[in-house]
């Protein structure tokens, strides 16, 4: 099926404010971007409810809006772990338990918190690992990006530069990252923050009509049902094995694999997310910045999941066509919301639908760059190549970095177009790196005797684990290479996401039991004095100012609990 948008002179004049109000903000902002700290952390200075929508937002770039509608198409139902038990529960520990040392600590990233707790080579080895996962982050949403420009504004590009043949798709790429690498080297974190907050808004605007009229055309959620197999309607009664469900996975790589590795590796230790907390106005603020964006992260399943399934359901009464991905077999499951777009929204309301997706992508890319250019910064430049400098040089290194950052992504880029689903590829990545991370995150938090030899060899024993699993299995119908089977085929799994959750599982698993096993052969380096603050049972409990007792860290944590418990249930 070929995807041909008619867009009318509002639908260009919608795109066209959005990218002045954004390369606006940035400069704007240019003017308050005096030091390292107000270009790489916003200066500590955010209310709430600002780093809360841009904490949510951060994580609504391609990964959201694509991958998930994509993860819809390909795996139902299932698809809301990701949110009820693959964000959730992993949130409110965030907030009730982690932020207070974060934030406590006046760490500038996770990896610096890292260097406090354990030591500075298992800090350099977290900057290196996450810095590696921003670039490839970035990508997938730059991929996205110049996918989606493609069919809003097909060209006949054959250029030939210096040896290199450049298509649309490159052209694309290339002026999608020139647009994100503009605004922020003018205005760092706190231009991505701002922007994160109006893409929030535009997903909501631009999606809701498009959910609401696919449902009234489908029959409602009752058509929805009757037009898809049984086992894409249900989340938990259909766990019970692999073969029960699309997603191929039963309920203890849901609760394992998903709801505890993957979900609190991610909310927990990845920098993207926890940077945005980091940039909040005080304690108080930080620990309420991932309830406030749990909110909103509940419903947000209705927005881009349910589009998905309502483009399989159409694909099955022939009142759709999927497109296959290019030079493949397989469904372009990725192209589910821009062919939705096509088929539903007039003209104006296309044309908001079309800046929302763009404002996710350039969220996407936006956020990984912020966190990799202050980690390179703090926890790479500084720390190893060039120490003691005035903040001024960081300022510009963090400038330079920002520039660097988007060239990398845009390689990654051209790695992400062999997955037909972007969430497959990128849960794939966090099973390499955030897995082993938590696995050492829980431990260096909560067990005092935890040394920095320790934690060290466990992320790397951790991280080798993955990378045996992958290499030892693929998922099904997939070739050898990027998916696994490299190094021989002893297993084959139903679909990549079930193959991601066993690896997470492994490299967790790894961690913690080499961690445990080395801290009993190492000794313990640093005194209780040095640890106050950075372990749980050494750290004073936080003294909570919020005016009122419903503003209080653990009356928001308990509502959103039982809130999503109550989701859970109601689509079992």
């Amino acid at each position: 099926m070929e995807t041909t948008f008619n867009l009318g002179t509002i639908d260009w004049l919608i795109i066209f404010i959005y990218f002045v109000f954004v390369l606006g903000i940035g400069w704007a902002l240019k003017k308050y971007m005096k030091d390292a700290s107000a270009f790489l952390e916003a200066g500590r200075s955010l209310p709430a409810w600002v780093t809360g929508l841009a904490f949510i937002s951060a994580n609504l770039g391609a990964l959201e809006v694509i991958g998930m509608a994509a993860s819809g198409a390909k795996y139902g139902m299932m698809t809301v772990h990701f949110y009820w038990i693959g964000a959730i529960p992993a949130m409110i520990f965030l907030a009730i338990f982690m932020m207070p040392f974060y934030y406590g600590s006046k760490a500038r990233s996770v990896p610096e918190y890292l260097k406090l707790r354990f030591d500075e080579k298992t800090r350099g080895f977290n900057a290196f690992a996450f810095a590696i996962m921003t670039v490839f982050s970035s990508g997938i949403s730059m991929y996205a990006l110049a996918v989606l420009a493609q069919v809003i504004i097909p060209l006949e590009i054959n250029w030939h530069i210096l040896g290199m043949q450049i298509g649309e798709f490159d052209f694309y790429l290339f002026v999608s990252a020139l647009i994100v690498l503009v605004y922020m080297v003018l205005g760092g974190l706190t231009s991505a923050i701002y922007n994160e907050v109006l893409q929030f808004f535009l997903i909501v605007i631009g999606f809701a009509p498009l959910v609401i009229i696919g449902l009234i055309d489908i029959g409602g959620w009752q058509g929805l049902k009757e037009k898809l197999p049984e086992n894409m309607i249900h989340t938990w009664s259909v766990a019970g094995s692999p073969d029960a469900n699309p997603m191929g996975v039963e309920w203890f790589g849901i609760l394992v694999g998903l709801g505890f590795v993957l979900s609190f590796g991610y909310w927990c230790t990845n920098f993207l997310v926890v940077q945005r907390a980091m940039a909040a106005g005080s304690m108080s603020a930080a620990r309420k910045t991932p309830l406030i964006g749990a909110i909103p992260k509940m419903f947000i399943p209705f927005l881009v999941i349910i589009p998905g399934m309502i483009a399989v359901a159409l694909t099955n009464i022939d009142a759709l066509e999927l497109p296959l991905k290019e030079g493949t077999m397989q469904t372009d499951f990725d192209k589910v919301i821009p062919i939705l777009l096509v088929k539903y929204m007039p003209v104006g309301a296309l044309g908001l639908g079309l800046t929302a997706l763009m404002a996710s992508f350039m969220s996407g890319m936006a956020g990984n760059v912020s966190a990799f250019n202050t980690v390179f910064t703090y926890d790479i430049y500084q720390s190893y190549i060039v120490p003691n400098k005035p903040d001024n040089h960081y300022l510009k290194v963090g400038r330079w970095t920002t520039v660097f950052g988007v060239l990398v992504s845009i390689l990654t880029a051209y790695v992400a177009r062999s997955f037909n689903n972007v969430m497959d590829f990128l849960q794939l990545i966090f099973a390499f790196i955030n897995a082993p991370l938590f696995a050492a995150f829980l431990l260096g938090m909560f067990w005092k005797r935890t040394t920095g030899h320790a934690a060290f060899w466990g992320l790397i024993g951790g991280t080798v684990a993955a990378a045996i699993h992958h290499g030892l299995t693929l998922p099904a119908s997939a070739a050898v290479g990027i998916k696994g089977g490299y190094i021989s085929l002893i297993h084959t799994y139903p679909s990549e996401m079930a193959q991601n959750f066993w690896t997470a599982i492994y490299a967790f698993a790894t961690c913690l039991i080499l961690t445990i096993v080395i801290t009993f052969l190492t000794k313990k380096l640093k005194t209780d004095d040095q640890l106050r603050g950075l372990v749980y049972s050494l750290t004073p409990k936080v003294v909570d100012d919020s005016r009122y007792w419903y503003q209080k860290p653990g009356f928001l944590a308990i509502v959103v609990g039982v809130v999503a418990l109550a989701l859970s249930i109601i689509f079992w």
